[in-house]
């Protein structure tokens, strides 16, 4: 599969959205299929206006201000970090910048959790979007783990 990455090897694995829609539809699971975005680009933007959402809804208290700077900052670095990854210079660059990406999804789960148990907005609001981060958070922590085995590889 030839994918749209600049890496010196010509693919990155980590746009695979096609691919895992391809083997869902092969595997007769048509709702998955349609559940399968085109791009991980795509769904980290999606991420991204979402997370801007929820912001502009927090409450303009002290801790609503305080979680909504800190979820801006993360919940919105993931797509541009994992952009520069699809360019990267080299395997070691793209490890890095993958590993940039798992770090900011991690903190914001955090946050979106934060929101979620201090009541700053209804648990049923924030389920779909915790839900999208802890997916991700699973999707950049295997091609992470991918990633680096690889390196490795190419090492030797």
């Amino acid at each position: 599969m030839k994918a749209k990455c600049k890496m010196q090897n010509g693919k990155c694995k980590m746009q695979n959205g096609k691919g895992m829609k391809r083997n869902a539809e092969r595997q007769g699971n048509q709702a998955l299929a349609a559940r399968v975005p085109r791009d991980l680009s795509e769904r980290l933007l999606g991420f991204a206006v979402r997370v801007g959402k929820v912001v502009n809804a927090l409450p303009a208290t002290r801790l609503g201000r305080h979680i909504a700077a800190q979820l801006i900052r993360s919940g919105t670095s993931a797509a541009p970090n994992y952009e520069e990854g699809c360019a990267a210079e080299s395997r070691a660059d793209f490890v890095h910048k993958l590993s940039i990406c798992l770090k900011e999804l991690r903190e914001s789960r955090f946050w979106i959790r934060l929101i979620v148990e201090s009541g700053s907005l209804p648990t049923k609001k924030m389920a779909d979007l915790q839900d999208e981060c802890t997916q991700l958070c699973k999707i950049f922590a295997q091609s992470l783990l991918t990633a680096k085995k690889n390196e490795r590889k190419g090492r030797q």
